[in-house]
């Protein structure tokens, strides 16, 4: 049976389950732009980004009969993408934690950086307030540049500046804490 344009997500995920591959190509067409954006927040390069997106999409093939209908099939994608570029980083030995380097001051009790799990770190951030947190985010893990955030934000780029510095700081203090 041929999958047509207006079929629903649902059915699009049970025609791929079945080996259609037009459906999955559908799937892929409708959320890889969005993926793709994931893969580049984490990723250094456009074409490190292009690999994350298709190793991501090769295992939301093969994973795709375990999707529950539960939650969100986006959601469900990111939470791939995102594990696909993690282990790609790890693989390449890059160090997680680069443009966080106030966090590798000698107060870390724990030692190595490299040691942490990213649970932990993910933690800290979640626990930076919001404004320290936005502009970590937007400068660490998106890769804005202080003016950009500045204009985002409707903020100097010296106030962005100064909540990076604080958030790298108030992090510093909450993951030495917990080593």
């Amino acid at each position: 049976m041929a999958v047509e344009e207006r079929d629903t997500e649902k059915e699009l995920i049970s025609h791929s389950v079945k080996g259609d591959q037009r459906a999955f190509r559908q799937i892929y067409d409708k959320y890889s732009p969005k993926m793709y954006m994931v893969a580049l927040r984490y990723m250094n390069s456009d074409q490190d980004a292009q690999d994350v997106l298709q190793d991501g999409f090769i295992k939301i093939y093969q994973k795709l009969a375990s999707f529950k209908f539960a939650g969100s099939f986006e959601g469900w994608c990111r939470r791939i993408v995102v594990h696909t570029a993690i282990e790609a980083l790890r693989k390449s030995k890059q160090n997680l934690f680069d443009g966080i380097d106030a966090l590798q001051a000698e107060s870390t009790t724990s030692g190595s950086l490299e040691q942490l799990q990213l649970e932990d770190l993910m933690k800290s951030i979640r626990e930076l307030p919001l404004g320290y947190r936005t502009v970590f985010n937007m400068y660490v893990i998106e890769g804005y540049s202080h003016k950009e955030i500045a204009e985002e934000l409707g903020i100097t780029t010296n106030t962005s500046k100064s909540q990076l510095f604080k958030a790298r700081n108030y992090l510093q203090q909450l993951l030495g804490k917990r080593h």
